[in-house]
């Protein structure tokens, strides 16, 4: 297997940066979570590439070795989507396939509503499609629930800044990896609900921890409180909110997102089949929110089965 390439695209006078590895006529394109970055597909694009397709892995504008705005704070979802498009045109790529995690599957939902031509079909990890609207959810969750705490601007900032980069994706890896949800009490930070003597989960290596580290050195935090989290609440005019293309969700039995208020009844209750009817939901039982990296030959061979079931 040929090395990873890494490759700079100009985009909206930017530059986005891309793992590349295979050279197949249909391509794949890997969109990250938080705190996440293109490495968290390292295993996935292995296997597709070896497989025949050509794997792309970006890092998303403000993350790792992508540029960010001027301003990080105004960054946005739409931003997201404008450099996904821009992306495929500047690649010359007519279709993809599109494999998503944590909150990158809500940028993979809305490109494929917004230009369903260019996506033949979209995987997920974690989070399931519905339509684009409030996520009433967080109405149910307490003030210490990690997502409201680092929506508030500032908070986040003091709370990891007394860390290395380092140690701030450890603590996340950590927390993110439990299958309960992250929530603190009112006289304690996110970061202080990890002791220092905790370990690493035992699929995620130091090695690992140090790739991680050194590009969110690089990028920092700023756009990545800004989107997905202080984000939530971006509004899009679609008129149809149905996805025809092949679905499948990938979803851990002990993923803390199932704790997410509604959310386990509304992903086995088959309502999601109203509006992505060509919907597939897969559970693995000891998977956690990195299935992918915990679990990579289980979440490898569905991906290939799904692709190979659908023709992809």
């Amino acid at each position: 297997m040929e090395k990873i390439e890494h490759k700079y695209i100009q985009v909206s006078g930017s530059k986005l940066h891309i793992a590349e590895l295979g050279s197949g006529s249909k391509t794949i394109l890997f969109l990250h979570g938080f705190p996440e970055i293109w490495y968290t597909w390292r295993y996935q694009m292995t296997c597709v590439a070896e497989a025949g397709y050509r794997a792309i892995a970006l890092d998303f504008r403000g993350y790792g070795l992508s540029d960010p705005k001027p301003e990080p704070e105004k960054t946005t979802y739409a931003d997201i989507l404008s450099d996904l498009l821009a992306l495929l045109d500047a690649l010359a790529l007519d279709k993809v396939i599109l494999i998503a995690k944590d909150f990158g599957a809500y940028p993979a939902y809305l490109f494929t509503l917004l230009h369903p031509t260019r996506v033949s079909g979209v995987i997920t990890l974690g989070i399931i499609f519905a339509p684009p609207g409030p996520r009433t959810f967080l109405k149910l969750l307490p003030e210490g629930f990690y997502i409201k705490r680092w929506q508030v601007p500032g908070r986040a900032e003091a709370d990891f800044g007394r860390f290395d980069t380092k140690t701030v994706v450890r603590n996340i890896y950590i927390l993110f990896s439990k299958s309960e949800l992250p929530i603190a009490p009112e006289n304690q930070e996110i970061m202080d609900l990890v002791e220092p003597s905790t370990p690493l989960p035992p699929w995620f290596t130091e090695d690992d921890l140090a790739v991680y580290g050194s590009l969110y050195e690089k990028s920092g935090f700023r756009t990545a409180l800004k989107v997905p989290y202080r984000s939530l609440g971006e509004e899009f005019n679609i008129s149809n909110p149905r996805i025809d293309v092949p679905a499948l969700l990938i979803m851990g039995e002990k993923d803390y997102v199932l704790k997410f208020p509604g959310n386990e009844d509304y992903i086995k209750s088959g309502i999601v089949k109203h509006f992505a009817p060509n919907y597939e939901i897969t559970f693995l039982a000891e998977g956690t929110h990195f299935a992918h990296e915990q679990l990579p030959d289980q979440v490898n061979q569905l991906i290939l089965t799904f692709l190979g079931k659908h023709k992809l």
